[in-house]
């Protein structure tokens, strides 16, 4: 290999996001816990749950739920949540928060936490699931 593939890939390598720095802080800033691919370690860097499709799990392996379209369920089947576009709501439709960017909101208005590097679907898992 020439030097030029490989100082091209090791640019490549620093400009892509880290698995890592995906992580969610609470409205302090303190750091909640972080996505590493499909699993999900809480700040103290233990495994407490994963995501595999739209099914979510804990560290131990056990279904906590699953979110099907806009709708949030818990493991027993029965609809805990609803997502309607950036707003998340209560089964029974009380407006539990929203999400702005990289920024979680609860249902006052007062922010929660931040999410850096997750995408919108992963800070929704983190809100019903893990927060």
């Amino acid at each position: 290999m020439t030097p030029r593939p490989i100082i091209a890939l090791l640019l490549l390598c620093l400009l892509m996001p880290s698995a890592f720095a995906q992580r969610m802080f609470d409205n302090s800033g303190r750091a909640l816990g972080r996505l590493d691919a499909e699993r999900i370690y809480n700040a103290s860097g233990q495994q407490v749950g994963r995501i595999d499709g739209e099914r979510i799990y804990d560290g131990s392996g056990r279904q906590l739920g699953r979110i099907e379209g806009d709708r949030v369920y818990s493991a027993s089947g029965r609809q805990i949540g609803r997502i309607d576009g950036d707003r998340l709501y209560s089964a029974q439709g009380t407006q539990m928060g929203r999400i702005d960017g990289d920024r979680l909101y609860d249902g006052s208005g007062r922010q929660i936490g931040r999410a850096d590097g997750l995408r919108r679907m992963q800070m929704i898992v983190f809100f019903y699931f893990f927060m």
